[in-house]
């Protein structure tokens, strides 16, 4: 027979886990207060749930996994506003010049096909991370990991261009 954790256990698990849960958290966001939004909605939906545990040996990789959970749901929620309109017609910052249009669609047509897909798919076509990977059939992480990737991709193609445009 095995025994329900207590609440003095959960007051327990939040301290011991809490500093690896944020560090997890921020690994997987990169912003501070989104990372510390998580790790409180992780423990928010470990303590609705704290009495169904069963195995305390096993309470880490539970409480990752909620939050891992916790961030696709943030990204699930996460709308894109879509704009219409012609992009010559938009007021863009004084710093993008008239060739910036075709080196951004240059880059992203340079991007791999398994990267430029979701990309699209998410900027273009406002769908979530579970809509993209119905639609390519695959899972809602290799979606989140090939967006990921090719924004990483495009931004180390914005610093190089930069680094050629600085004058000297």
């Amino acid at each position: 027979m095995f025994s329900r954790p207590s609440e003095r256990q959960f007051e327990q698990t939040v301290r011991a886990y809490s500093a690896d849960l944020y560090r997890y958290a921020y690994w997987l966001c990169h912003d501070r207060f989104v990372a510390e939004d998580l790790v409180q909605q992780t423990f928010e939906r470990a303590w609705k749930h704290w009495r169904d545990l069963h195995d305390m040996a096993c309470v880490k990789s539970w409480l990752i996994t909620i939050l891992r959970r916790e961030h696709a749901r943030l990204y699930q929620r996460m709308r894109l506003d879509t704009v219409d309109d012609d992009p010559e017609t938009l007021d863009l910052p004084s710093c993008v010049q008239a060739d910036s249009q075709l080196e951004l669609e240059q880059m992203v047509e340079a991007l791999p096909l398994a990267y430029r897909e979701p990309l699209l798919l998410q900027t273009l076509g406002g769908y979530s991370c579970t809509e993209i990977a119905a639609m390519l059939g695959t899972s809602v992480g290799a979606v989140m990991t090939r967006l990921t990737r090719a924004r990483h991709a495009l931004r180390a193609h914005l610093a190089a261009l930069e680094q050629t445009r600085i004058p000297k």
